[in-house]
């Protein structure tokens, strides 16, 4: 379907509801591949090989049937994979289910549904106050064959070969000049490489990202493969959108990463992913790397308040992958929702699926049955919903920086939140088979006698003094603490 500019059916016209950034801080957002969350149908038996890295039906329509489930963990935004128009061929790689191999970056990929079933998406999530985050290339489109030989003229706008750099292939990706003017992919599918230095190319691009955001009434962006483009690309970029855009810029270097927000709202949070993964895979992980990675970011990154953090994605070997560990997944996941940024969970995560690398980490999600009674369900919905209250009961919460303050062998706690409307957030990496004990945590800000409540285990606890708390950890599970008077109003606890 052409993404008409003007081509807006009544009663499905959805004004975007958020833009800033200042308003994608306090959102949750729950990150899904189209085709492989939920079905038109409904089925939760349908077939779908990861190894065949085929289309396994999944439809924006599917995911306007399963809000419910979404909603039901404290989300309040979603992340879709990119909505255009794919290259349509069965190649020696698979189809373009994922959706980074476009071809018609004016037309919808049909696969998933109609310009209307992508307009009711954006109005079915609206009418929650949910938002909609959309994926968008800039940096290359995509072709059935080799480098050396592709046909221009599948590619729309881009229908010439002067729209693209010359074809080269990236043999050192921390070249930074061959990683933006070279070719990602290979000569079984190649991923032609836009001009993206050409004012014509670049006005190509802001043109179409701003029709793109207007027309389908999106409120946020997630930008692949920024490194690829040179940063003067995107402030244009960025405006042209209107909306909150966060890059993707795989490196877990800070001092690569941080910089791109200097030309972007915000990025993928990298440089903690890194650590946390050490930290929590394994019961003899590291605190200390992770802890001193969040002074890090905080004192290097433009606004950390703005950067996504996630403990799982889709280019990424699952967490479950390399430990089963029930309590270790739950703690990495709360750390995810509870430190600075805007979380994101990837779906399956709270289905503790095990997939490793690509293909494998992109299961069906219909396949769990939506378990809304899983463990890791259930420990996201509350830490969500901690969030959500610190949010709304707290002042300034989400601009408020997180800081840890607390750490041993194999305990870290953090604080976030001015005083008396702050969160301590206690983890552990000792595991599900961790012995019980406490853990006295200092420099919490809560005053003396401070009624607390730790919602994970719902347990009272009294501040101490000088502000000190004594958390009861036990069976390696994450603790979030809040004042009991923030719960008012709340289903916590209840």
């Amino acid at each position: 379907m052409v993404l008409a500019r003007f081509a807006w059916l009544a009663g499905l016209v959805s004004t975007a509801i958020a833009a800033t950034p200042a308003e994608w801080r306090s959102q949750s957002i729950y990150f899904l591949l189209t085709d492989r969350f939920s079905r038109t149908d409904g089925s939760t038996t349908a077939a779908c090989d990861t190894a065949d890295r085929k289309y396994c039906g999944g439809t924006w329509q599917g995911i306007i049937d399963k809000l419910d489930y979404i909603q039901g963990m404290g989300f309040t935004a979603i992340w879709i994979t990119p909505v255009t128009g794919q290259l349509p061929e069965d190649t020696p790689y698979g189809e373009a289910y994922h959706g980074y191999w476009q071809q018609d970056a004016y037309a919808l990929n049909s696969n998933y549904g109609t310009a209307d079933d992508l307009k009711a998406l954006a109005a079915a999530l609206h009418k929650r106050d949910m938002y909609l985050m959309v994926d968008v290339v800039a940096n290359h489109m995509g072709y059935d064959g080799a480098g050396t030989d592709v046909d221009y003229t599948k590619f729309n706008p881009f229908n010439d070969a002067k729209y693209f750099h010359p074809y080269c292939p990236i043999t050192d990706y921390n070249n930074d000049t061959m990683a933006q003017n070279c070719w990602l992919g290979d000569n079984t599918v190649s991923l032609p490489d836009l001009d993206t230095q050409s004012t014509q190319v670049q006005n190509m691009w802001y043109d179409w990202v701003g029709s793109l955001v207007s027309n389908y009434s999106i409120d946020g962006l997630r930008v692949d493969t920024v490194k690829h483009v040179q940063k003067d690309f995107w402030p244009g970029y960025n405006k042209a959108a209107g909306v909150y855009c966060v890059g993707e810029v795989l490196d877990g270097d800070v001092d690569y990463t941080c910089p791109y927000q200097e030309v972007m709202d915000g990025v993928l949070n990298y440089p903690i992913y890194y650590p946390l993964l050490k930290a929590f895979q394994s019961t003899s992980g590291s605190m200390t790397d992770l802890y001193n990675m969040i002074n890090t970011v905080k004192s290097t990154c433009k606004d950390p308040t703005l950067l996504g953090n996630f403990a799982e994605n889709h280019d990424n070997p699952r967490f479950a992958s390399v430990t089963d560990d029930m309590a270790l997944a739950k703690n990495a996941a709360t750390f995810t929702i509870m430190t600075d940024g805007i979380p994101i969970i990837y779906a399956g995560q709270e289905q503790h699926y095990s997939g490793g690398a690509d293909p494998a980490n992109r299961e069906a999600l219909w396949l769990s049955g939506f378990d809304t009674d899983s463990e890791l369900y259930k420990l996201i919905a509350t830490a969500n919903s901690a969030r959500n209250q610190a949010i709304a009961k707290g002042t300034n919460y989400t601009i408020y920086q997180n800081y840890p303050i607390y750490k041993d062998d194999s305990t870290i706690a953090m604080r976030k939140g001015y005083a008396g409307g702050q969160t301590i957030t206690v983890l552990s990496n000792l595991g599900a088979s961790g012995k019980e004990y406490s853990v006295s945590i200092p420099d919490t800000g809560f005053a003396s006698g401070a009624k607390l409540t730790e919602v994970v285990s719902c347990t009272n606890v009294t501040a101490g003094e000088s502000g000190k708390v004594s958390v009861p950890m036990s069976g390696g599970a994450p603790r979030i603490l809040l004042p009991t008077s923030l719960l008012e109003g709340s289903t916590l606890c209840s």
